[in-house]
């Protein structure tokens, strides 16, 4: 699925509801500069090709009582795709867990975890993660604080890309 695919009404609408999820559809046809129907119909399709996986509140973690973000780099013994398979599906079971990426280089994966405190993490950590089949070692980092945290992707620099090789 390559940008390619999309027109640039498409990357429009994507672009817009990446940064307003909840704007209706007649807004979001105005600021695309189409009509309302076309326009639902183009979100809809957005949807069933999968450009877009969803929509979500962008919650304040830390105001809920999520203290704690970590990241923590995980090797695992073994890299057979079997393994690897096995260690994503034990991620998707952990809540702490937010995100998993698999990794190049001495890390097999990178989790982004958080914790209502850090015996909640350290709990987690000793009693699932380090613990879990396959797991050779797990270094993490406490977040201090974050700079930046923007989600999606930026729209303007695909656009710049687009149109130089047009």
């Amino acid at each position: 699925m390559g940008a390619h695919r999309l027109d640039p009404i498409d990357r429009k609408i994507l672009a817009e509801l990446q940064a307003d999820g909840r704007m209706t559809n007649v807004e979001l046809a105005k600021r695309v500069g189409i009509s309302a129907p076309p326009c639902l119909r183009r979100v809809r399709a957005l949807e069933e090709q999968g450009f877009i996986k969803g929509y979500h509140a962008d919650v304040e973690a830390r105001e809920l009582g999520f203290e704690v973000q970590v990241f923590a780099m995980v090797g695992l013994q073994s890299q057979a795709e079997s393994d690897l398979k096995a260690f994503e599906e034990r991620c998707e079971g952990w809540p702490l867990v937010r995100e998993c990426h698999m990794l190049n280089g001495e890390v097999d994966f990178i989790l982004k975890c958080v914790a209502p405190d850090l015996s909640t993490f350290q709990s987690f950590l000793t009693g699932q993660l380090t613990s879990a089949p396959n797991v050779a070692s797990v270094k993490t980092s406490l977040v201090i604080r974050g700079a930046k945290d923007e989600p999606g992707v930026p729209f303007d620099i695909l656009e710049e890309r687009l149109s130089r090789s047009a």
